[in-house]
């Protein structure tokens, strides 16, 4: 593996780049012997362009490790206030370890990726997931909750997860890179900003926005180059929020260990980014905006290529095989929703999938409080524990039906229906804001 910075030891990485991200470098140990890993420590990029070169190389067949910062940069705390989620600062996210080029590589072929780990840090084996302010994020029901900040903890056992914030339930996590990645093209990143600019400008007094746009504040590259081309990549540099052609930010839960990545290449290289690490994730589409157990950890990955792949498989897009390992929960109990929004003003949609989940999760969440559950633990612990959701149908107008399934095996007490009713527990209440608001 070529690197661009010294060779020496990175025991105390993470808590240097808590204390000054501007001085984090990547540093890479030395050749190991042939049975064994590289270990790649977070060159850190805020964005994506592809004048941003590869720190390191790897090559074909290799397996290597990747060492990652959780998501916001470090900015959320193991305490018990929700003031970090809602002073968050967004234009310092994701925080992603590479570029990372793979010899050989050219535009046209499809970059193999085989994830083989994903783990917390030993010293660091704790979680969280957020509920973002409306103004600064949001989440699925950011304005019928009109959100204000909340969080959970989550103490990383092993494969389980708990949280003294959602008491009374113990799950399997099923842990994944949030983002992944090549970078793009000069050609596809001038498209992105094209496309979503447009949405902007159609949509600018939006709460929460529909979209963000290049923006130069908070751009950062771990790397020491030339100002001007760091000036144009904080400038063009594509925000990693939403996944997009080339992979990025798509929170497939079941991207986990054993599963198999085909992403398109676009540049020499192909330049892979990852980062965003999630110990757990339901179907639910991190419904809370910061809604996986997020955490700080490493990724084993190895790489190969497939010459022409773009070509050979008709590559629009990533193409994945799930990992098959997956948490065995056998009994579900299952919440509808469909295109009317019968929790609101009661309004028919005609075959809306997005409004038929909403309902199914907000009856879910309805049925949660009954148990004790205050409406922000229901919302934590739909976006992180192992929740199935599907669609039932899209063909029988007006109404699209979804569903959202939880295991019942997660709780530590039976939640079925029963004909005298369901008992309600004091489950108090995760972590709020100092000053009360909730």
């Amino acid at each position: 593996m070529r690197t661009k910075s010294p060779i020496t030891d990175t025991t105390i990485w993470f808590q240097s780049f808590r204390a000054a991200e501007s001085k984090l470098h990547l540093v890479v140990r030395e050749r190991p012997p042939s049975n064994e890993s590289y270990l790649l420590r977070g060159c850190i990029i805020v964005g994506s362009d592809p004048d941003i070169p590869p720190f390191a190389t790897v090559k074909a067949g290799e397996t290597f490790n990747v060492e990652c910062v959780d998501w916001t940069g470090a900015q959320i705390g193991n305490n018990d206030t929700s003031d970090d989620i809602k002073n968050v600062d967004l234009t310092k996210i994701h925080n992603l370890s590479g570029p990372i080029a793979v010899e050989g590589a050219e535009p046209g072929d499809c970059l193999v990726l085989d994830i083989l780990d994903v783990r917390p840090f030993d010293k660091m084996p704790w979680g969280y997931t957020g509920i973002f302010e409306l103004e600064n994020g949001g989440g699925l029901f950011a304005r019928e909750f009109n959100s204000k900040a909340a969080k959970a903890i989550w103490d990383l056992d092993g494969i389980y997860a708990t949280s003294r914030h959602i008491p009374g339930v113990r799950f399997a996590g099923v842990s994944h890179p949030g983002l992944i990645g090549t970078a793009p093209s000069a050609e596809l990143l001038a498209t992105w900003n094209k496309r979503e600019v447009g949405l902007i400008e159609a949509h600018a007094n939006a709460v929460p926005p529909v979209a963000f746009g290049p923006n130069s504040v908070g751009a950062y590259v771990g790397q020491d180059l030339d100002s001007s081309l760091r000036e144009k990549i904080a400038r063009e540099g594509a925000r990693t929020i939403p996944g997009r052609e080339h992979g990025g930010n798509c929170d497939i839960k079941n991207l986990s260990r054993g599963s198999r990545c085909y992403f398109p290449v676009f540049v020499k290289g192909a330049n892979l980014s990852v980062g965003d690490l999630h110990f757990s994730q339901g179907d639910c589409f991190q419904m809370s905006f910061c809604g996986a157990i997020e955490m700080a950890g490493i990724i084993t990955l190895k790489a190969s290529i497939i010459k022409g792949g773009v070509e050979k498989f008709a590559l629009k897009q990533p193409i994945f095989l799930p990992s098959p390992i997956d948490p065995m929960y056998s009994q579900k109990l299952v919440f509808e929703g469909l295109s009317v929004d019968i929790h609101g003003d009661g309004k028919q949609y005609n075959m809306d999938a997005t409004v038929a989940y909403k309902q199914a999760a907000l009856n879910a969440i309805a049925y949660l409080r009954k148990l004790g559950y205050t409406r922000e633990q229901a919302y934590l612990l739909l976006s992180a524990a192992p929740v199935e959701s599907h669609v039932g149908a899209l063909v029988d107008s007006p109404n699209a039906c979804v569903t959202l399934a939880i295991p019942t095996g997660i709780f530590e007490f039976d939640i079925l229906p029963k004909s005298e009713g369901i008992e309600r527990r004091d489950l108090g209440q995760c972590a709020i804001r100092s000053d009360g608001i909730h």
